[in-house]
């Protein structure tokens, strides 16, 4: 009895959790502390510095590719646990349908 409950997954999280709580701040405290490096909040550049550039850098286009993305998975997920039959065809294809104009409106790219 004792050991089902300690492998339900919410208990067995609770207990990792703690353990790995207590590890960090026992490791935290007895690890070496020294100065911060004065370059420590900059981007990341492969170990050199980056140049000053006039232009931000934009992630607008990752960020719509991953939003495609997303979408595309969720879609095929909830596609794949549509019960079959006739009327659910019909309100999977409406769902592609839906799926389709968003996927087209979200990989439009604007001609600057």
């Amino acid at each position: 009895m004792i050991q089902q409950l300690l492998l339900s997954p919410p208990i067995a999280f609770i207990l990792f959790f703690g353990l790995l709580s207590v590890l960090y701040v026992f490791l935290r405290k007895h690890s070496a502390h020294g100065p911060d490096h004065p370059d420590k909040h900059l981007p990341y550049s492969g170990g050199q510095k980056l140049p000053p550039v006039e232009v931000r850098l934009s992630y607008t286009t990752y960020f719509r590719l991953g939003l495609l993305f997303g979408i595309t998975h969720v879609a095929v997920l909830v596609l794949a646990t549509f019960p079959l039959g006739i009327g659910n065809s019909a309100l999977g294809l409406f769902y592609l349908i839906g799926l389709s104009i968003s996927a087209v409106v979200l990989a439009h790219r604007k001609h600057e």
